[in-house]
């Protein structure tokens, strides 16, 4: 009879072994997947973040007497004076004199800047 509880009791420790072993391995295998999806779904986000820069809208204006003009509009007024498109263009202005003295392609020009 003692024999009996003897084998009784090892066989009932191999069993709980065995079943603690496979409830282990199948904890492993699901908390694995599980990470792995968590750490894939955070990597796209951060790229989108990082993309995207915000520029900043910058204008300039020079003025003179009491009178504004904006610096975007005197390089368009150039441009238009200049007749065709240059490659280079250098603009001085002088309020002052109410002039612009440029340089388009290596020609150098002036223009009416209106600072009444």
């Amino acid at each position: 009879m003692a024999t009996e509880k003897k084998t009784a009791a090892k066989t009932t420790a191999k069993a709980e072994t065995k079943t603690a072993a496979k409830t282990e391995t199948k904890t492993t295998k699901t908390a694995a997947p599980k990470a792995e999806t968590k750490t894939a779904a955070k990597k796209p986000a951060a790229k989108r973040t990082c993309a995207k820069k915000a520029e900043t809208k910058t204008e300039m204006f020079i003025e003179f007497g009491g009178v504004q003009v904006s610096v975007d509009e005197i390089i368009a007024n150039t441009k238009k004076a200049n007749g065709a498109e240059p490659k280079t263009l250098k603009i001085y202005v002088k309020p002052e004199e109410s002039k612009a003295y440029y340089v388009a392609d290596g020609v150098e020009k002036e223009m009416d800047v209106y600072f009444v």
